[in-house]
């Protein structure tokens, strides 16, 4: 890839110093991210230039096609942010990416009006509603939402550059909420478990029926695309009922899954549907929603010989009948501290030894709902979360009946903590965290909150609205405001400027060069070629503090040291396994001296679902090292670029200027965009009117907020879920007798599961033919004591 020639460099130099640049942030700050529009209950970064962001179906003032937007596009430059129309009920989604480059979201909740109330025009049964005619949203349990990420150069109102929304035409076989999903070594994509209908946890009480829950839950899997005959019973998902939505999934590296929910983990093979024990979580601590700890896979380097290792902090050591059932926790839960346990496990451990969990270093504070965001330089930042309770939002517990008592508003968490902390995998035992130098933040982020990796090592925080439908004025509002968190490597001067990246990435096969110029560094260039690494990173589709899908590689090198100061980085392709970093959309980012570039964005794989060419890496050369050679980026040595030396003094300017346009660089350097999903045709090009309206309840009669527990189940009579009324999709439970009677059910459902699966890519025809600053004020309660959680 060839550098930008001097007169476009110069362009780009004009263009900054008239919109400004991150140039001079200081690092551990925060800064304005601008307006969602829409309240980030999900993300992911499409592309070098645009974050793409749902919420769920509720009143926003933003408005898209006449009727509240819970879509919007976020402009990585201009941090302005622009409504998309989304047609279902995302809420509670899960996602991930797909190798093509594009994004899928996967089922949701039921079509809801204003409250947070059932829809208009119910489905079968009365249970759920198909479409509301206030709202104007679909039902978005068996949705399968397909959004092919665009560029500035596209026309961003095209068909193809918008959200596919249509569950007549592709869907899943069952309708999931709160499902887990995890892709394969050949892009498909496992989706598993989750609610078919609203409640705090996935059970009644007491737990008669682990599998169904009445209806309620489904503790199957299927694929995306899918593959012929019914889903599949995963018997780990019956096992931890009632504490098992969202499920952390990560595959290894021999393409089994390692599954962990409740207290309890499994080495599953899903192929085969065979589940290996591992021990229980040490100390009772949950990690899944709504206990939501952060948990992450820690980088796969040379060093590790890239074997994966899967890290677990906070969460909730409540014990079992504190959790309630779908209804609500029955205990006020913002009373109870997080925990700051962290625990680490190999679940593959390469001597053959039996996998256990250890013991790691306690997080500086306790956190329900905090986030990893594995950075470049390989450490991982944690944001957000509330230093008691879990996520959901209620109106009631069962010692807190009446919602006047309700301290925090319909908040089941307080005490937000604002300070950010850093993890560094690699540094000893007892030094792993730190917060030093990190500012906090103002604005309190607790459900429904969320954040991510942006292109030039940032991290955009953003969402939090832990309420039923839109609430400007109680404790935790819906939040609209984004934040950009600028981690520490923010403070330097420079950042490097790799050249020669390619656009695709292979599993093995012939090296590459990378080119790193005298200004990306100073100092020794020796000192320079040793700390580099070339890592291959993917942000994740995040949504309820985890980011499916995120993972860090880092790729082999060698270096050449020139005379004239640059740095000729060889580098490896990914190692030809592709269970260890899936297919798909990805970033690089060449980091010298902890300092990372700008992300340059790559496709992995060959970019259609199916086995993956693999091949032996390529050998690398020997690195060379030089003597008495220096990079310039904070002027002198012996690499100083005299056409920049303006003031005669030996000394450059060239590495504050390429630090101000690093991004733009980058951006240049990219060539093309992926193909990405054009579907041929849409089944309805405008939004369809239900063809009968059954006229929606108000929320009282006085317009108060509905007696239904949000993100949680509904009002009951007891724990023993006696006497339930129906209320609202998101607010409100009752197990179905008939599951079947959830949906009328399409026949136009995606089916791609001809054999073999590698002669039979995914195409998008064929999916078209198929069918103010907080303080102490947060933490007003005295904290119970811990007790071991025994689910």
């Amino acid at each position: 890839m060839l550098s930008p020639p001097l007169s476009l460099l110069a362009l780009c130099l004009a263009t900054l110093a008239s919109t400004g640049s991150a140039t001079g942030t200081t690092g551990g700050t925060f800064a304005d991210g601008g307006n969602t529009l829409v309240s980030a209950m999900m993300m992911f970064v499409g592309n070098e230039e645009r974050v793409y962001i749902l919420d769920k179906a509720e009143g926003n003032a933003a408005q898209v096609a006449g009727h509240p937007a819970w879509g919007s596009v976020w402009d990585v430059e201009s941090h302005q942010a622009t409504v998309m129309d989304v047609r279902s009920n995302v809420f509670c989604s899960s996602g991930m990416h797909l190798p093509n480059g594009s994004y899928i979201t996967l089922g949701g909740n039921g079509a809801v009006g204003p409250g947070g109330n059932i829809g208009s025009q119910l489905n079968p049964g009365g249970f759920s509603a198909a479409w509301d005619a206030v709202y104007q949203d679909f039902d978005g349990t068996r949705a399968i939402r397909v959004l092919n990420p665009c560029r500035n150069t596209d026309n961003f109102n095209a068909p193809n550059c918008q959200w596919f929304d249509d569950a007549t035409i592709l869907s899943m076989k069952r309708g999931r909420w709160y499902s887990a999903a995890e892709a394969t070594g050949d892009g498909r994509v496992v989706i598993i478990g989750g609610f078919t209908s609203g409640g705090y946890v996935n059970r009644n009480y007491p737990n008669t029926d682990p599998a169904f829950e009445g209806g309620a839950a489904d503790p199957t899997y299927e694929y995306f695309p899918p593959v012929d005959g019914d889903p599949q019973t995963f018997n780990f998902m019956i096992q931890t009922s009632g504490l098992n939505a969202y499920a952390h999934t990560f595959l290894m590296p021999s393409g089994k899954m390692f599954v962990q929910a409740n207290i309890s983990t499994v080495l599953w093979d899903h192929e085969n549907n065979v589940e290996t024990p591992f021990p229980d979580m040490p100390g009772g601590v949950a990690r899944v929603y709504p206990a939501s700890g952060a948990v992450a896979m820690l980088p796969l380097t040379p060093a590790n010989n890239y074997i994966p290792t899967i890290l677990f902090c906070g969460g909730s050591d409540m014990p079992e009948y504190a959790y309630g059932n779908y209804s609500f926790p029955f205990i006020d839960t913002w009373n109870y501290p997080a925990s700051r346990d962290c625990q680490r496990i190999t679940p593959e451990p390469q001597d053959g030894s039996t996998p256990a969990y250890i013991t790691d270093d306690e997080m500086l504070d306790g956190r329900t709902m905090g986030q990893f965001i594995i950075l470049p330089d390989g450490k991982l930042l944690v944001v957000n979360g509330g230093a008691n309770g879990t996520a959901g939002y209620s109106q009631a517990t069962l010692t807190t009946p009446n919602f006047n008592d309700m301290p925090f508003g319909e908040s089941l968490a307080s005490g937000p903590v604002l300070t950010p902390a850093i993890y560094d995998p690699n540094a000893p035992k007892g030094s792993r965290w730190t917060n030093a130098g990190l500012g906090s933040s103002n604005i309190p982020r607790l459900y429904h909150s969320s954040a991510i990796l942006l292109p030039d090592a940032s991290v955009l925080i953003a969402g939090s609205n832990p309420n039923v439908d839109v609430n400007l004025t109680t404790f935790f509002p819906t939040t609209y405001q984004a934040e950009i968190f600028y981690p520490p490597y923010f403070s330097s001067s420079t950042r490097p400027v790799p050249t020669g990246i390619p656009q695709t990435l292979s599993y093995g096969g012939p090296s590459f060069d990378i080119t790193l110029p005298p200004a990306s560094y100073s100092g020794s260039a020796n000192d320079a070629a040793d700390s580099i690494i070339v890592a291959v990173m993917r942000s994740g589709f995040t949504t309820h503090a985890m980011n499916m899908g995120q993972r860090f590689l880092q790729l082999n090198n060698t270096y050449t040291v020139n005379q004239d100061g640059t740095i000729t980085v060889h580098t490896s392709q990914l190692p030809p396994n592709p269970n260890l970093f899936q297919p798909g959309p990805a970033f690089v980012y060449v980091t010298v001296g902890g300092i990372p570039s700008t992300g340059t964005y790559v496709i992995v794989g060959n970019g259609a679902i199916g086995q993956q060419p693999t091949a032996p890496n390529a050998e690398l050369p020997a690195s060379v090292r030089l003597t008495g050679v220096n990079g310039f980026a904070n002027g002198g040595g012996n690499g100083t670029d005299p056409s920049t030396d303006k003031e005669g003094d030996g000394k450059s300017n060239t590495g504050a200027i390429i630090g101000g346009v690093v991004a733009a660089v980058a951006a240049l350097a990219l060539i093309g965009a992926i193909a990405g999903i054009c579907l041929a045709r849409r089944r309805r090009a405008n939004r369809q009117t239900p063809l009968t309206s059954v006229p929606y309840s108000a929320m009282s009669s006085a317009g108060a907020p509905a007696r239904g527990i949000g993100g949680a189940g509904y009002m009951t009579a007891g724990p023993d879920n006696s006497d339930a009324l129906r209320r609202s999709d998101t607010s409100a439970f009752m197990p179905l007798s008939n599951q079947s009677e959830a949906w009328n059910a399409s026949t136009h459902s995606l089916s791609m599961a001809q054999p073999p699966f590698a002669s039979h890519p995914y195409r998008d025809a064929e999916l078209a033919a198929s069918g103010s600053v907080v303080g102490s004020e947060y933490d007003t309660r005295q904290p119970m004591g811990h007790a071991p959680n025994r689910f």
